[in-house]
């Protein structure tokens, strides 16, 4: 299979003009929550309200980074959604997602590519590489999907 290039530069500003309207779908796996915590910061510093989507991956609830400050941004926030998935160990009243992010997963949370979605995500290689393959196949414009990754490549 031949893809174009995805990738780039991995910014979101809230002034750029060219993001006006275009909701963000943001993934992250484990500390890939890191760039993508910035991008949240900022549009809540800047009072941007484009609706914003956040599927963090973590090991645990205790591992979640960040979690305080997202529950606090989204609580705030009626246009910001953050769903968690928790890949190991779960708190018994536990009713959010139980497993590594998958198609299924990002079926039921990304913005339809109609509306020209800006899509970051930021994790281990294969978590990047299954969110990307998958809004390739929505129809998401490679040139909308950003993609930061960590960890072995497989070769």
């Amino acid at each position: 299979m031949l893809r174009g290039p995805i990738g780039g530069y991995f910014v979101w500003d809230a002034r750029d003009g060219k993001h006006e309207g275009s909701p963000l779908f943001l993934a992250a796996g484990g500390s890939g929550i890191a760039p993508l915590m910035s991008m949240l910061r900022h549009r809540a510093n800047s009072g941007v309200t484009v609706p914003a989507r956040l599927l963090y991956s973590s090991r645990s609830y205790e591992e979640t980074i960040y979690r305080e400050e997202l529950d606090r941004l989204s609580a705030n926030d009626p246009s910001l959604r953050v769903i968690h998935t928790l890949t190991r160990r779960r708190p018994p009243d536990w009713t959010g997602y139980g497993r590594r992010i998958d198609p299924a997963m990002l079926a039921d949370n990304v913005w339809p590519p109609e509306e020209r979605p800006l899509a970051y995500t930021c994790g281990p290689t294969a978590l990047v590489e299954t969110v990307a393959d998958y809004l390739l196949q929505a129809g998401y414009a490679p040139g909308r999907i950003k993609t930061e990754r960590f960890g072995p490549t497989g070769s």
